[in-house]
């Protein structure tokens, strides 16, 4: 059986905490390993193999994550843009032995009960094995409307329901066969291709002629213009709600898709007070039932309860329980200010390694820079910076122009604005180097890369 992990949400319902460019899936939200850790962890039991449908920008991220595993039996299919699950599927189905199995699980989910998830995985096999499509609904223990629901009856599928409101949600609960749609799948791929082609021939079409245009050294990347030629649609519209051949488990198994703070609040350990809190330095004077998501800061409640507050370097989230999923508003507006913080933390991990900006101001911004032993950054130029690097740690070389120069802990250079330049460290440990930008526009996507080694030609990703 083969696990096609499906990566590519963005997780703003968790911002600030989540970005764009750091989606909800590769943080440590509970316990030591991020939620695409803990999926690929858990499914390598049942799971020979593993597809990773991704962005393409988190591609090195995923990779990262991986070593942290020490897994090597990962391949990768990299879209440009994401066309929603249907295409994801059928793009990592294609090129599979029609009679094999596969296990399509989202990135992003919580599941607790794994002596449970056993036995679902094997009652859903049985079915698979029939030619079925399964499905795994969710055995619901509140009136959720931010879902969809399946109506079954044992393991037959009556109707799949879209998001109810409060009275139909509880109405679903008091009968009693209505399981929450969790989105994971079981199915062989021919089958799901066969059922793909009858219901939805216009995303097979495409999605076949963009694998096989697809290019890449370790993965399929998807070609941009065929990306945008495959119509966007979900597995559920384009196949689950047509098709004969569906079943459904279902599934007590200690499952949540963290899709809110409230849900991740029921997921982590509290206090005798029954807060939520992720830093040791909290002072608490008769608070209750909150959640606070702090870091390398002292904390002070006085008389709150009920509140969720999210504290990063450079965002502050304070919202009643019960409302945070008005927080996708505040990140619209953010959107339309045309704000970097929705799509990098002040900590941004690159292939090569990471940066942090320290501070930024009017026409000048000072970041921490971690160049990894072995790597280095693209060749490049910018139109309205200078920057000015000084060695703190590690060795550097440096490439500016036609001249390459060796820089040692605590000495500087300068790079002019428009000349080409590239970063290395030649080194066996970290480099690590101050970054002082001087100019009249300092944003992320003032980058021209001239050659890289990790082949990202698109513009607007930093270093």
């Amino acid at each position: 059986m083969i696990n096609v992990i499906l990566c590519g949400g963005n997780g703003t319902r968790l911002w600030p905490v989540s970005r764009k460019m750091y989606p909800k899936q590769f943080n440590k939200l509970i316990g030591d390993k991020t939620l695409f850790q803990e999926t690929v962890y858990r499914n390598r039991k049942y799971c020979q193999d593993t597809i990773v449908v991704s962005n393409e920008e988190q591609y090195f991220l995923c990779l990262d994550q991986l070593r942290e595993l020490h897994m090597t039996n990962c391949s990768f299919i990299l879209e440009p843009v994401g066309r929603n699950t249907a295409p994801a599927i059928v793009l990592a189905c294609l090129d599979l032995d029609p009679g094999e199995l596969v296990f399509v699980t989202p990135s992003d989910h919580v599941i607790t009960d794994t002596l449970e998830y056993a036995e679902v995985i094997a009652k859903a096999q049985e079915l698979a094995e029939k030619n079925y499509i399964v499905t795994f609904g969710i055995v619901p223990n509140y009136p959720e409307t931010g879902f969809g629901y399946i109506e079954s009856n044992g393991t037959n599928v009556v109707s799949f329901t879209e998001k109810p409101n409060e009275l139909k949600a509880l109405e679903y609960i008091e009968k009693g066969n209505y399981l929450w749609n969790s989105g994971m799948f079981l199915f062989k791929a021919g089958v799901i291709i066969e059922e793909l082609r009858n219901n939805a021939p216009d995303i097979y079409d495409e999605s076949k002629k963009a694998l096989l245009n697809s290019y890449g050294d370790g993965h399929q990347k998807i070609r941009l213009e065929d990306m945008l030629k495959i119509p966007a649609n979900s597995i559920d519209y384009a196949v689950m709600e047509k098709s004969k051949r569906i079943k459904v488990v279902a599934a007590s198994i200690g499952w949540s898709d963290l899709g809110s703070f409230e849900s991740l609040y029921e997921k982590l350990p509290k206090d005798d007070n029954n807060n939520a809190v992720s830093t040791k330095n909290h002072i608490n004077i008769d608070s209750k039932d909150n959640l606070l998501l702090v870091k390398n800061k002292t904390v002070v409640t006085i008389d709150v309860e009920d509140l969720i507050i999210v504290d990063t370097n450079d965002a502050l989230l304070i919202s009643k329980k019960g409302n945070s999923q008005k927080v996708k508003e505040a990140v619209t507006k953010l959107e339309n200010e045309m704000s970097d913080l929705v799509n990098v933390h002040q900590n941004a991990f690159r292939p090569w390694g990471s940066y942090t900006v320290l501070e930024e101001m009017d026409r000048f911004k000072l970041k921490r820079i971690v160049v990894k032993p072995g790597k280095r950054l693209s060749l490049q130029k910018h139109y309205h910076r200078n920057e000015h690097w000084i060695v703190v740690s590690g060795t550097a070389r440096i490439t500016i122009e036609d001249q390459e120069m060796i820089v040692r802990t605590n000495e500087s250079t300068y790079i002019p604005m428009g000349k080409m330049h590239r970063l290395e460290n030649p080194g066996k440990i970290d480099l690590i180097l101050i970054e002082v930008q001087v100019g009249e526009y300092l944003g992320e996507d003032d980058i021209v890369r001239l050659d890289d080694d990790y082949k990202r030609n698109e513009m607007g990703a930093s270093q």
